[in-house]
């Protein structure tokens, strides 16, 4: 998940989406406004820690998926705080040849990044906005790690939600599609108020009253499955389609959660 604040100042009494789910994982990285955050999420909805973990899983089979088919390049953008199974870690033990780029609009994700990623010629991080797509790709740090002439993998995990306007969201998917090569792939999750209405309307409320997520306009609530499957036009979706977190390509006994545990969708697309 991506901060959508426009300025990159470290603001550590204001609770940031990335450190929130960095406590729902069980992780360090995050500060007492996060942590307060968290808890008031959690109090609407209890399953928010097991839905992270999902999403955590199906990073790592996207991931090993697109690797299993050749894929050598991953640009993560929105990618959040390190954790365990990133992107590069499970790419490489597939191909250890793989290239993976970080995009991040937050300063304490891309300083931690950095950090960890330090010393490995294979991965590489950058601060930018998700809202501005062709500056991510054509950031000169990006450009000397991923070759947009061969195919590449971008991954939006989490990540559009944190734009409320619509039109902003499928303008970045959409430049993101057109500026791959066809054979390249894109990995969307998001989640959808369908099924749990009053639970993503309460979340809604909470990250946009206490300025989690901005925008110029308010959402009274996360989008509908009808309106993320246009994300995924222009793509050919790998089996099994679009679907609940849970349901994407897990292992018998993988995930123990029924798909209205998993609230997200997610998908798998490669261009044509």
């Amino acid at each position: 998940m991506a901060d959508t604040r426009a300025s990159d100042a470290f603001h550590p009494q204001m609770p940031n989406e990335a450190r929130i789910v960095d406590y729902l994982l069980g992780g360090k990285d995050n500060f007492a406004a996060d942590r307060e955050a968290a808890e008031q999420a959690i109090a609407v909805a209890p399953d928010l820690p097991v839905m992270a973990q999902e999403s955590r899983k199906f990073l790592g089979r996207a991931v090993r998926f697109l690797a299993e088919e050749g894929i050598r390049q991953f640009i993560d953008i929105g990618c959040g705080l390190p954790t365990q199974n990133n992107a590069h870690e499970v790419a490489q033990a597939v191909a250890p040849d793989s290239h993976v780029m970080y995009v991040d609009i937050d300063p304490v994700v891309v300083s931690h990044a950095r950090a960890i990623l330090a010393g490995d010629m294979h991965t590489g991080v950058i601060q930018a906005d998700m809202r501005e797509p062709g500056k991510i790709l054509a950031h000169p740090d990006l450009r000397r790690l991923i070759d947009l002439d061969r195919p590449v993998a971008i991954l939006l995990l989490s990540a559009l939600q944190a734009i409320p306007e619509d039109e902003t969201a499928q303008y970045i998917v959409d430049h993101l599609r057109d500026a791959i090569v066809p054979g390249s792939w894109m990995v969307i999750s998001h989640p959808v108020s369908d099924d749990r209405a009053e639970a993503t309307g309460a979340l809604a409320a909470l990250f946009q009253d206490r300025e989690i997520i901005k925008g110029s306009r308010r959402r009274a609530n996360v989008r509908t499955r009808a309106e993320v499957e246009p994300y995924f036009e222009g793509l050919k979706v790998a089996a099994p389609g679009i679907t609940p977190v849970p349901e994407w390509r897990s292992a018998p006994g993988e995930s123990g959660v029924d798909a209205a545990t998993g609230w997200s969708i997610v998908g798998v697309g490669q261009k044509p």
